[in-house]
Protein backbone atom coordinates (compact mmCIF):
# COMPACT_ATOMS: atom_id res chain seq x y z
CA UNK A 1 0.00 0.00 0.00
CA UNK A 2 1.52 3.18 -0.73
CA UNK A 3 1.46 5.72 2.33
CA UNK A 4 0.20 9.24 -0.12
CA UNK A 5 -2.87 10.57 1.38
CA UNK A 6 -5.24 11.15 -1.11
CA UNK A 7 -7.49 14.85 -0.58
CA UNK A 8 -10.63 12.38 -0.43
CA UNK A 9 -9.17 10.27 2.27
CA UNK A 10 -7.75 13.96 3.76
CA UNK A 11 -11.26 15.33 3.68
CA UNK A 12 -12.71 12.22 5.41
CA UNK A 13 -10.43 12.28 8.11
CA UNK A 14 -10.91 16.37 8.55
CA UNK A 15 -14.75 15.66 9.03
CA UNK A 16 -14.26 12.51 11.07
CA UNK A 17 -12.20 15.06 13.64
CA UNK A 18 -14.76 17.86 13.40
CA UNK A 19 -17.63 15.03 14.00
CA UNK A 20 -15.61 13.74 16.97
CA UNK A 21 -15.19 16.89 18.83
CA UNK A 22 -18.64 18.39 18.23
CA UNK A 23 -20.18 15.35 19.27
CA UNK A 24 -18.31 15.20 23.21
CA UNK A 25 -19.42 19.08 23.21
CA UNK A 26 -23.34 18.15 22.41
CA UNK A 27 -23.04 15.00 24.45
CA UNK A 28 -23.09 17.60 27.60
CA UNK A 29 -26.45 18.47 26.85
CA UNK A 30 -28.96 15.35 27.18
CA UNK A 31 -32.12 15.74 24.83
CA UNK A 32 -35.64 14.27 24.52
CA UNK A 33 -36.83 13.04 21.64
CA UNK A 34 -40.29 11.30 21.13
CA UNK A 35 -40.00 10.31 25.01
CA UNK A 36 -37.21 8.90 24.79
CA UNK A 37 -33.89 10.33 26.76
CA UNK A 38 -30.63 10.93 24.83
CA UNK A 39 -26.78 12.57 24.65
CA UNK A 40 -27.45 15.61 22.49
CA UNK A 41 -24.15 13.53 20.76
CA UNK A 42 -26.87 11.55 18.81
CA UNK A 43 -27.65 14.01 16.47
CA UNK A 44 -23.98 14.12 14.98
CA UNK A 45 -22.12 10.83 16.23
CA UNK A 46 -23.65 8.15 14.06
CA UNK A 47 -21.71 10.24 11.14
CA UNK A 48 -18.24 9.22 12.23
CA UNK A 49 -19.04 6.10 12.29
CA UNK A 50 -20.23 6.41 9.07
CA UNK A 51 -16.62 7.68 8.21
CA UNK A 52 -15.32 5.13 10.04
CA UNK A 53 -16.78 2.46 7.79
CA UNK A 54 -15.79 4.15 4.41
CA UNK A 55 -12.36 4.56 5.44
CA UNK A 56 -12.23 0.85 6.63
CA UNK A 57 -13.49 -0.66 3.80
CA UNK A 58 -11.71 1.58 1.23
CA UNK A 59 -8.48 1.74 2.60
CA UNK A 60 -8.21 -0.90 5.72
CA UNK A 61 -8.07 -1.19 9.11
CA UNK A 62 -4.50 0.73 9.47
CA UNK A 63 -5.83 3.56 8.01
CA UNK A 64 -8.88 3.67 10.23
CA UNK A 65 -6.69 3.24 13.32
CA UNK A 66 -4.33 6.40 12.28
CA UNK A 67 -7.82 8.56 12.06
CA UNK A 68 -9.44 7.54 15.05
CA UNK A 69 -6.03 8.52 16.95
CA UNK A 70 -5.60 11.21 14.97
CA UNK A 71 -9.39 12.34 16.09
CA UNK A 72 -8.36 11.90 19.45
CA UNK A 73 -5.40 13.94 19.79
CA UNK A 74 -6.92 16.91 18.27
CA UNK A 75 -10.02 16.37 20.31
CA UNK A 76 -7.49 16.67 23.84
CA UNK A 77 -5.85 19.69 21.94
CA UNK A 78 -9.44 21.02 22.05
CA UNK A 79 -10.17 20.16 25.52
CA UNK A 80 -6.71 21.61 27.05
CA UNK A 81 -7.41 25.23 25.10
CA UNK A 82 -11.06 25.16 26.37
CA UNK A 83 -10.08 24.24 29.88
CA UNK A 84 -7.26 27.10 29.57
CA UNK A 85 -10.11 29.59 28.45
CA UNK A 86 -11.83 28.91 31.59
CA UNK A 87 -9.43 29.23 33.95
CA UNK A 88 -9.10 32.77 32.36
CA UNK A 89 -11.09 35.78 34.30
CA UNK A 90 -14.52 36.58 32.29
CA UNK A 91 -15.38 40.43 31.29
CA UNK A 92 -17.22 41.96 34.25
CA UNK A 93 -20.10 42.82 31.78
CA UNK A 94 -20.18 39.32 30.08
CA UNK A 95 -23.00 37.10 30.95
CA UNK A 96 -22.15 33.63 29.44
CA UNK A 97 -19.41 32.87 31.76
CA UNK A 98 -21.27 29.94 33.81
CA UNK A 99 -22.72 28.18 30.97
CA UNK A 100 -19.11 28.26 29.39
CA UNK A 101 -17.74 27.09 32.30
CA UNK A 102 -20.27 24.44 32.37
CA UNK A 103 -19.63 23.07 28.90
CA UNK A 104 -16.39 22.89 29.09
CA UNK A 105 -15.49 21.96 32.92
CA UNK A 106 -17.31 18.46 31.85
CA UNK A 107 -15.64 18.16 28.51
CA UNK A 108 -12.65 16.82 30.54
CA UNK A 109 -14.37 13.75 32.09
CA UNK A 110 -16.93 13.78 28.28
CA UNK A 111 -13.23 13.43 26.88
CA UNK A 112 -12.32 11.06 29.35
CA UNK A 113 -14.67 8.68 28.30
CA UNK A 114 -15.18 9.33 25.27
CA UNK A 115 -11.35 8.48 24.46
CA UNK A 116 -11.61 4.85 26.09
CA UNK A 117 -14.72 3.85 24.92
CA UNK A 118 -14.51 5.32 21.43
CA UNK A 119 -11.25 3.67 20.91
CA UNK A 120 -12.72 0.62 22.05
CA UNK A 121 -15.58 1.15 19.77
CA UNK A 122 -14.13 2.68 16.70
CA UNK A 123 -11.56 -0.57 16.76
CA UNK A 124 -14.15 -3.41 16.92
CA UNK A 125 -16.04 -1.42 14.27
CA UNK A 126 -12.73 -1.42 11.67
CA UNK A 127 -11.99 -4.65 13.38
CA UNK A 128 -15.19 -6.47 12.01
CA UNK A 129 -16.43 -5.15 9.01
CA UNK A 130 -12.02 -5.96 7.90
CA UNK A 131 -12.31 -9.52 8.78
CA UNK A 132 -15.65 -9.76 7.27
CA UNK A 133 -14.45 -8.08 4.15
CA UNK A 134 -12.19 -11.40 4.11
CA UNK A 135 -14.36 -13.83 4.80
CA UNK A 136 -16.77 -12.91 2.18
CA UNK A 137 -14.48 -11.92 -0.27
CA UNK A 138 -15.92 -8.38 -0.80
CA UNK A 139 -19.35 -9.19 -0.95
CA UNK A 140 -22.01 -7.71 1.10
CA UNK A 141 -20.91 -4.49 2.31
CA UNK A 142 -24.36 -3.60 3.91
CA UNK A 143 -24.43 -6.30 5.81
CA UNK A 144 -20.78 -5.61 6.97
CA UNK A 145 -21.35 -2.23 8.08
CA UNK A 146 -24.66 -2.42 10.10
CA UNK A 147 -23.15 -5.78 11.68
CA UNK A 148 -19.86 -3.76 12.03
CA UNK A 149 -21.65 -0.50 13.62
CA UNK A 150 -23.88 -2.61 16.12
CA UNK A 151 -20.61 -4.10 17.43
CA UNK A 152 -18.99 -0.91 18.09
CA UNK A 153 -21.88 0.98 18.87
CA UNK A 154 -22.72 -1.28 21.49
CA UNK A 155 -18.89 -1.79 23.04
CA UNK A 156 -18.89 2.19 22.99
CA UNK A 157 -22.49 2.78 24.80
CA UNK A 158 -21.27 0.75 27.18
CA UNK A 159 -18.17 2.43 28.19
CA UNK A 160 -19.70 5.90 27.53
CA UNK A 161 -22.48 6.11 29.15
CA UNK A 162 -22.22 4.75 32.29
CA UNK A 163 -19.13 7.19 33.02
CA UNK A 164 -20.84 9.82 31.68
CA UNK A 165 -23.67 9.21 33.33
CA UNK A 166 -22.32 8.51 36.27
CA UNK A 167 -24.83 8.48 39.15
CA UNK A 168 -28.04 7.62 37.33
CA UNK A 169 -30.01 4.93 38.30
CA UNK A 170 -29.52 1.80 36.56
CA UNK A 171 -32.69 1.45 34.83
CA UNK A 172 -32.60 4.77 33.36
CA UNK A 173 -29.10 4.45 32.24
CA UNK A 174 -29.82 1.00 30.89
CA UNK A 175 -33.22 2.82 29.16
CA UNK A 176 -30.61 5.44 27.59
CA UNK A 177 -28.04 2.85 26.47
CA UNK A 178 -30.60 0.94 24.53
CA UNK A 179 -32.08 3.76 23.03
CA UNK A 180 -28.72 5.12 21.91
CA UNK A 181 -27.65 2.37 20.01
CA UNK A 182 -30.82 1.98 18.50
CA UNK A 183 -30.67 5.37 17.28
CA UNK A 184 -27.63 5.04 15.65
CA UNK A 185 -27.73 1.62 14.17
CA UNK A 186 -31.19 2.65 12.64
CA UNK A 187 -29.49 5.78 11.79
CA UNK A 188 -27.49 3.70 9.91
CA UNK A 189 -29.50 1.84 8.32
CA UNK A 190 -31.70 4.63 6.78
CA UNK A 191 -28.71 6.20 5.54
CA UNK A 192 -26.74 2.39 4.43
CA UNK A 193 -27.75 3.26 0.63
CA UNK A 194 -26.06 6.34 0.72
CA UNK A 195 -22.96 5.18 2.27
CA UNK A 196 -22.65 2.36 -0.11
CA UNK A 197 -22.93 4.43 -3.05
CA UNK A 198 -20.22 6.83 -1.23
CA UNK A 199 -18.31 3.91 -0.91
CA UNK A 200 -18.54 2.59 -4.35
CA UNK A 201 -17.64 6.02 -5.61
CA UNK A 202 -14.84 6.25 -3.50
CA UNK A 203 -13.51 3.17 -4.86
CA UNK A 204 -13.60 4.24 -8.06
CA UNK A 205 -12.13 7.46 -7.92
CA UNK A 206 -8.78 6.38 -5.75
CA UNK A 207 -8.70 2.96 -7.42
CA UNK A 208 -8.16 1.31 -3.78
CA UNK A 209 -10.24 -1.54 -2.25
CA UNK A 210 -7.93 -2.74 0.09
CA UNK A 211 -8.07 -6.26 1.65
CA UNK A 212 -6.16 -7.12 4.93
CA UNK A 213 -4.41 -10.32 4.82
CA UNK A 214 -1.66 -10.63 7.38
CA UNK A 215 -1.71 -7.26 8.90
CA UNK A 216 -1.87 -6.64 13.18
CA UNK A 217 -5.12 -5.23 14.61
CA UNK A 218 -2.95 -4.09 17.50
CA UNK A 219 -4.75 -1.08 18.30
CA UNK A 220 -1.24 1.13 19.14
CA UNK A 221 0.50 0.50 16.15
CA UNK A 222 -0.26 3.83 15.06
CA UNK A 223 2.53 4.16 12.40
CA UNK A 224 1.94 0.80 10.88
CA UNK A 225 -0.05 2.42 7.75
Amino acid sequence: MQNKFSPVFLFLTVLFVVCLITSNLFATKVISLWGITLPGAVIIFPVSYIINDCISEVWGFRRARLVIWLAFLMNAFVVVLGQLVVWLPAASFWEGAEHFDYMFNMAPRVVGASLLAFLVGSTVNSLVISKMKIADQGRRFGVRAILSSLAGEFADSLIFMPIVFWGTPLKALALMMLAQVSFKVIYEIIILPVTAAVVRRIKKIEGVDTYDEGISYNPFKILDV
